[in-house]
């Protein structure tokens, strides 16, 4: 009795291999979208955050003290101190908060209302 190995050839080793590259390559450009919008949507969502945060805020310390206090901060992250405690799992630094390539640009003065601009890799992200 004879046994004889079956085993794949090199060509046929190298052709999965080439569809599996070829597989690879387009589905990368789609990968790197989803990874895209997924940032994209972090940053407005915790822009929002932010934003209720300060309204939060407001409504807590009365808008004449709030307002007040608001106006003594002279930096982004001091002003960020001030939302902290109304954010959930807010990190130390103002800077660690955003997605890295996006900023937000808190409110000198809280005296009206209105929404923070939020910046990305692309520009100014209305939302």
């Amino acid at each position: 009795m004879k046994h004889t190995q079956r085993a794949f050839s090199l060509v046929e080793v190298l052709a999965a291999v080439a569809i599996i590259g070829v597989i690879t390559f387009l589905a990368l450009p789609n990968i790197i979208a989803v990874k895209q919008d997924s940032e994209t949507n972090l940053a407005i969502s915790r822009a929002e955050a932010m934003n209720l945060a300060m309204v939060s805020y407001i409504q807590s310390y009365g808008r004449t003290n709030a307002t007040s206090t608001w106006d003594a901060q002279v930096s982004d992250q001091m002003r960020y101190s001030l939302l902290a405690s109304y954010l959930a799992f807010a990190p130390a630094e103002v800077s660690d908060y955003m997605p890295s390539g996006y900023s937000l640009s808190l409110p000198v003065s809280i005296e009206t209302l209105s929404k923070m601009p939020l910046n990305g890799p692309g520009g100014i992200i209305f939302y």
